[in-house]
């Protein structure tokens, strides 16, 4: 007998049949997950490309993704022929099965342009919008060395060269002494908003002056660095490249393209780039800080990376075993995130079919 076999293949399409039902909640609960790791690994290639980009004198291009439709098909079908009439070849019957499926997402992307475009990334940062990160476990060396192109007089360093080009050594070792206070709990970031001016206040050592010996060493010499003197143990961080007070602290802050620009300008690149002047060399650094806030090799690709992008022809990519400079990444990114905020800003909607 011929018939178990069809009876299998129509139980087989009857059962995909059966199973279209809960597709869309099975698809939600994998692109839910998977769109995310995407967006992520977009956002990351993206920033790194426009790094690269500007080491290069490319103007970068910001695109959105404002929008996500998953759009799924499945369809089965099913038929079973028989025929009863007796021949010699005993009962005979066919069947045929038929099981589709293509999924063709949609993806909408926005470029940001104008005034949102001028506010989000050429206007400096406001020290409101990211010195409170400080306070949130963000070390305090890596956000300044990042954010900031001057505090309390003191330069870091700038791609553009020049006979500060490399930056004030005091800065430098400001940085690492600030990052031991945070450590001990003895520096704090603190956010006073009012009705008129909001002010952020960076406050060092207690208000009593009975630090441990280590940490009041710490306080004495970050003040002696940012000039500041008097009893006052909380300062204003006011907008300037000078000092403008004891109990102020001048803060000179990068914008976004000034942030990108900045890590691009440490990125070794081929000699013959610089040979054929199509960019310029490295920034030097002075003091004890030699290491680039990002590493970001160039060559020939290895099999395990955190991000990657080509770029006429080169590779440039970010080892995934350097933690320092994937967290300094994420850092950008969140700061990049902060600045894009506007009244009319919006997170990217995914569009899942559910039926």
């Amino acid at each position: 007998m011929r018939w178990k076999p069809v009876r299998l293949l129509v139980f087989a399409t009857l059962a995909a049949l059966a199973g279209c039902g809960p597709f869309g909640p099975r698809a939600l609960r994998a692109d839910q997950v998977d769109y995310g790791r995407a967006l992520g690994d977009a956002r990351k290639r993206e920033i790194l490309s426009m790094i690269v980009g500007l080491r290069y004198a490319d103007a970068p291009a910001f695109l959105n993704v404002s929008q996500i439709i998953a759009a799924y098909t499945f369809t089965a079908s099913g038929t079973a022929i028989g025929n009863s009439t007796p021949d010699p070849g005993g009962p005979a019957a066919s069947g045929m099965g038929v099981l589709s499926y293509s999924n063709h997402p949609t993806f909408t992307f926005t470029p940001t342009t104008g005034e949102d475009y001028a506010h989000a990334y050429i206007h400096p940062l406001s020290p409101a919008l990211f010195m409170p990160l400080a306070d949130g476990g963000i070390p305090i060396d890596l956000l300044l060395r990042i954010t900031v192109q001057s505090i309390g007089g003191l330069n870091n360093a700038t791609m553009l060269g020049g006979p500060a080009g490399s930056g004030s050594a005091g800065f430098f070792e400001l940085l690492p002494v600030l990052r031991r206070l945070q450590l001990a709990g003895e520096l704090s970031v603190e956010f006073k908003k009012g009705s008129g001016n909001s002010a952020v206040m960076l406050n060092l050592g207690s208000q009593q002056g009975n630090e441990a010996p280590q940490n009041a060493a710490d306080v004495a010499r970050a003040r002696a660095l940012l000039h500041l003197s008097g009893p006052e143990r909380s300062y204003e961080i006011v907008s300037g490249s000078e000092n403008s007070g004891n109990a102020q602290i001048s803060l000179a802050s990068r914008s976004v393209l000034a942030i990108l620009s900045s890590l691009g300008a440490e990125i070794k690149v081929p000699p013959r780039d610089l040979d054929s002047g199509a960019t310029k060399p490295a920034i030097a650094l002075v003091g004890g800080e030699t290491r680039p806030i990002v590493i970001i090799h160039s060559g020939k690709q290895p099999g395990s990376v955190y991000a990657a992008v080509s770029y006429h022809s080169e590779q440039f990519w970010i080892d995934d075993a350097d933690f320092d400079s994937k967290y300094a990444l994420q850092v950008v990114q969140d700061l990049m995130a902060l600045a894009e905020i506007t009244d009319t800003s919006h997170a990217p909607v995914v569009t899942v079919p559910a039926g």
